[in-house]
């Protein structure tokens, strides 16, 4: 998977102007919600204050920057597959090691917004909004891998992980015209388990149209040479090869560790199939700009999942594609290509379930631009070639399974069932009784099971609750959320900052210095008048700090007006601490 994550629609808004639209104008272009900075399209963006992720429905941080890599072209070259050859233009990449001092430890996770979630033997990896964080001992201490040399601050997409290789990608945000664009930050790779790092520019094109040699066919095909929406949010790796899944950046493929890559031909949305000893012709593209090239949904690339050397799964805005033979020949299926399909072809992610005896695959589906398209996860049994589904309203983000049941994350929330989707349990809110802490949004984004643990993380952090036959799923949460110590009852703060009622709610933080005591948190307006009592004389401990929430409503439970307002924390036996809030709708 799937701090960016792809897109939940398509619209028609067009590319900035520069280099980038002179080449190509999409037709299916970054889709916005873009309510107040800029767009929102993905998992969670998030913008800084006083050194603290805040969770917001806006780009994760400004860099006014273009981002462009060093890239130069390399003679064209012939690799022969059998009988599939193939002429590429392949550009080297500018890569750099780091050797990491071991980092130290934190109680609190890098980031409160999680894009993936990898359990790799007792270690569990997050994915997030700042980098890469880990715990071994179930979140009691983390790692958190964010300094410049190694991530940059960057959100990480995705992660991925085979035995002592461990890949991530990165994003970052590109402001034009004061819009803010999704940008593919590059990979890192570990092959030390972390130890080391090394630093891999996101592949990019120079030029305008390629001609990739697939068997006997010439196929033009689009280049891509700089970084917005060329996001990778998937990544394979085989034995000799890693695969990305990049978005504008379709597959690519390198099997010398991201120093050149290659780019992969799959169907275009016309044919259900391609092998190199077929006549084909058709644009790999999926833009169409000024070039007038062909658009190919199925040229958009989200997922990639590898269930060995040979068999591949990759999944698209086209549908869910699949290779037996390493990525050389492939099959394609969408939601009109069988009888039993699968429900939507805006496939975001693909997991494999796996018994002693048999392995079913999992697409989660969400809708494209075919009315009669529907979202849910689509399973199939026998390798694709039938497809049940269990829909949903909510746009669908992961999947997860322990044994035969199955988690399903939505925008919606949380949801189990133990009979394939014929009925479900869904989570209520994601409340931890021990801190206090809740998340505001419902969304979930990233799923794992760890024995009887379910990880969840979404744009309010990271949470677990138990399943098991002494706890009930979602009964119990413990919830970990990051933030900026104040250490003393004379300070505090509220984020984000400003905040729109209508999208997020305000979390004002503060510490009772190491005691337990009674609190009351009260807002005022502009001209000090009492808007809403948060909370009154309420018991909080002091082996935490904590967060009280507004919505955004006062007492009579309508939205305030826009202004500024404070808050006032009155704690026992202290004088009161002061805040503002800002509220822009």
């Amino acid at each position: 998977m799937m701090l960016y994550a792809p897109p939940t629609s398509y619209n028609k808004r067009q590319i900035p102007k520069g280099s980038f639209r002179d080449r190509l104008t999409p037709k299916v272009p970054l889709p916005p919600e873009n309510r107040r900075i800029g767009l929102s399209p993905w998992r969670s963006f998030r913008k800084r204050s006083g050194g603290i992720d805040l969770i917001t429905h806006s780009p994760h941080r400004f860099v006014l920057e273009t981002g462009r890599r060093s890239v130069h072209k390399v003679n064209f070259i012939e690799l022969t597959v059998g009988a599939f050859i193939l002429a590429l233009n392949v550009r080297a990449q500018v890569v750099t090691t780091y050797s990491m001092d071991k980092p130290g430890t934190s109680t609190l996770i890098g980031s409160n917004s999680i894009s993936d979630i990898l359990l790799d033997g007792d270690t569990l990896w997050t994915a997030t909004g700042r980098g890469l964080s880990l715990t071994s001992d179930e979140g009691m201490n983390w790692i958190n891998l964010t300094n410049a040399a190694i991530l940059n601050n960057q959100s990480a997409t995705t992660l991925t992980i085979r035995g002592s290789d461990i890949w991530t990608a990165l994003s970052f945000t590109i402001i034009h015209d004061n819009t803010a664009y999704p940008a593919g930050g590059g990979l890192r790779y570990s092959t030390d388990k972390g130890a080391s790092w090394t630093s891999v520019p996101q592949p990019t094109d120079k030029g305008t149209v390629d001609t990739l040699m697939y068997g006997h066919n010439k196929i033009p095909t689009l280049d891509i040479p700089v970084l917005e929406g060329n996001v990778t949010f998937g990544i394979g790796l085989t034995s000799d090869a890693v695969w990305i899944a990049s978005w504008y950046g379709m597959l690519r493929k390198s099997t010398d560790h991201g120093t050149t890559w290659t780019r992969v031909v799959l169907p275009p949305d016309s044919l259900d199939s391609i092998a190199p000893s077929d006549t084909l012709s058709f644009n790999m593209s999926n833009s169409q700009g000024r070039l007038k090239l062909g658009v190919n949904r199925n040229h958009y690339v989200f997922a990639i999942h590898v269930s060995s050397d040979s068999l591949l799964w990759v999944g698209t805005a086209g549908g869910v594609n699949k290779s037996t033979d390493g990525g050389v020949s492939w099959r394609k299926f969408n939601h009109r290509s069988q009888l039993q399909a699968i429900c939507g072809d805006y496939v975001i992610a693909i997991k494999e379930q796996q018994f002693p005896s048999r392995t079913i695959m999992w697409a989660v589906c969400n809708t494209g631009d075919e009315p009669d398209e529907k979202r849910g996860v689509s399973y199939s049994a026998d390798e694709g070639e039938t497809w049940r589904s269990i829909l949903f309203s909510d746009f669908v983000r992961d999947v997860a399974f322990r044994d035969s049941i199955i988690y399903i994350a939505t925008d919606g929330g949380l949801y189990r069932t133990t009979d394939m989707g014929t009925s479900f349990i869904k989570a209520g809110t994601v409340y931890d009784p021990i801190s206090g802490q809740r998340w505001t949004q419902s969304a979930v984004y990233a799923l794992e099971a760890q024995g009887d643990t379910l990880w969840a993380g979404g744009a309010d952090g990271l949470a677990y609750t138990i399943d098991s036959r002494l706890e009930s799923f979602g009964s119990r949460w413990k919830i970990f959320r990051t933030y900026q110590p104040v250490a003393t009852t004379a300070r505090t703060y509220s984020y984000p900052l400003p905040f729109s009622p209508a999208n997020e709610a305000v979390r004002l933080h503060y510490s009772t210095q190491d005691r337990t005591a009674r609190v009351t948190i009260r807002v005022f307006d502009f001209a000090m008048h009492p808007v809403k009592t948060l909370v009154q004389n309420a018991m909080r401990s002091g082996n935490v700090e904590h967060d009280e929430i507004w919505n955004g409503r006062n007492e009579h439970g309508q939205y305030v007006a826009n202004g500024v307002y404070f808050y006032r924390v009155e704690i026992e036996g202290r004088d009161p601490a002061w805040g503002k809030i800002m509220v822009v709708q």
